[in-house]
């Protein structure tokens, strides 16, 4: 039975989708999912799984690409066109430093909450992210693609069982709302920002895609023979962070939502209220097991997003300059990076809600353009006409949903 859902040698084959999953779960499942089921229940579930499934062929068609032309989506992008190449190149420096910022934010206040329990003052979360930041940079800069191809499939693990764990016991306990409880709508026009945000790193901001190309190609450097498993890593991973927000909303909706308890975006408040959760299905004992947990998923989160921002940017660099040392280069863009990310941090320090509220904004209205290289890349394909189909609806569902929410910003 195993043996047909994962044929010989494909176990070694797994890791950069499982990558792609660990960077996805960190902000849009922890954060993003959760806070759905809490504020409105089940409303927005199939919003969750539709946004999951529209964004799907654009994810798979960076997989696809990197596995037949031996190469990843940013030389696509240089041999289609500077101009193509360039908008990329801005947006994925903009995504870089903010999307670092955000998750590296909710990573040191998972460690301070975690912190709090052994020492009676934890430090700052400022020293606290200045701290994982340099932690990170030792892990990548020595352990490099190897160790956080390891790593990977340990964080998912751990995460999964946990949150699974709690969805069957907050499932036998029943929802917390009350029976009167009036719950709010999530279909106005003041909770438009909300849902954009919501969709933009579900499952994860569309560069993921490119970062998940270049990860192919690094793992075909080590492990030649695990190419012809690109594909069922791509889905194990991409399908599993589907699963998983679905059932982070079900546990906000079953524990948090009609509980009259203002819900957290980011800070000490976001980790309270998330081990809080775990600790009402699963019991208080769990209450420093899942604070671990969540925090290393986090950990895991900003260690991909690291990683792979980086390596798109050196990469981009490595075409203007094709002489410069390809490991020089990505030890210089990731410390750029993590620096620039914590100056966000820094500058940021009291509104880090509205921060990260924007990183998942501005994820959401470049996804169509990325959606739309990706797809020109591969169309000449032997494409199935339902793939065709597929992601001409996801991207008219992007358009159309990225104009509605700049007129919602104008008007």
């Amino acid at each position: 039975m195993l043996s047909a859902v994962f044929p010989k040698g494909s176990i070694r084959g797994l890791g950069p989708g499982l990558l792609m999953a660990t960077a996805a779960i960190g902000g849009s499942h922890l954060v993003a999912s959760t806070q759905a089921g809490a504020l409105f229940g089940w409303q927005l579930l199939w919003v969750v799984l539709l946004v999951n499934v529209l964004k799907y062929p654009f994810f798979r068609f960076a997989v696809s690409y990197a596995a037949e032309q031996n190469h990843s989506l940013i030389e696509g992008y240089w041999r289609k066109g500077r101009g193509y190449f360039w908008v990329f190149v801005a947006l994925s420096i903009v995504a870089a430093v903010v999307n670092t910022a955000g998750v590296l934010i909710l990573t040191a206040a998972l460690l301070q909450y975690f912190a709090s329990w052994l020492v009676p003052s934890p430090p700052h979360i400022l020293w606290l992210s200045g701290f994982l930041l340099l932690v990170c940079w030792a892990f990548l800069m020595i352990g490099k693609y190897p160790l956080l191809d390891k790593t990977a499939k340990v964080f998912m693990a751990l995460l999964s069982v946990a949150t699974l764990a709690a969805l069957a016991i907050a499932w036998q306990q029943g929802a917390a709302v009350a029976a009167d409880y009036v719950a709010p709508s999530p279909w106005q026009l003041a909770m438009f920002g909300f849902l954009i945000a919501m969709m933009g790193w579900m499952p994860a901001p569309i560069e993921v895609s490119v970062i998940n190309s270049l990860w192919l190609q690094e793992k075909y450097k080590k492990q030649p023979d695990t190419r012809p498993f690109a594909m069922l890593d791509f889905n194990l991973g991409y399908w599993s962070t589907t699963v998983l927000a679905l059932v982070f909303l079900s546990l906000g909706a079953l524990i948090q939502f009609g509980t009259n308890t203002e819900i957290a975006l980011a800070g000490g408040a976001f980790a309270q209220q998330l081990t809080n959760m775990y600790a009402a299905t699963i019991g208080e004992w769990s209450r420093w097991l899942v604070a671990f947990i969540a925090f290393v998923c986090m950990f895991g989160t900003t260690l991909t997003v690291l990683d792979g921002y980086s390596r798109i940017l050196s990469e981009c660099w490595g075409k203007l300059r094709p002489k410069a040392s390809s490991s020089t280069l990505l030890n210089t863009f990731l410390l750029l990076q993590g620096a620039s990310g914590y100056l966000i941090i820094v500058f940021f320090s009291g509104a880090l809600g509205p921060m990260l509220t924007f990183a998942m904004a501005l994820a959401f209205t470049t996804t169509p353009l990325f959606a739309w290289l990706n797809y020109s890349l591969v169309r000449r394909q032997r494409l199935t006409p339902a793939m065709r189909l597929w992601a001409w609806l996801g991207l008219a569902y992007l358009v159309s949903f990225t104009f509605a929410y700049v007129a919602w910003l104008v008007f």
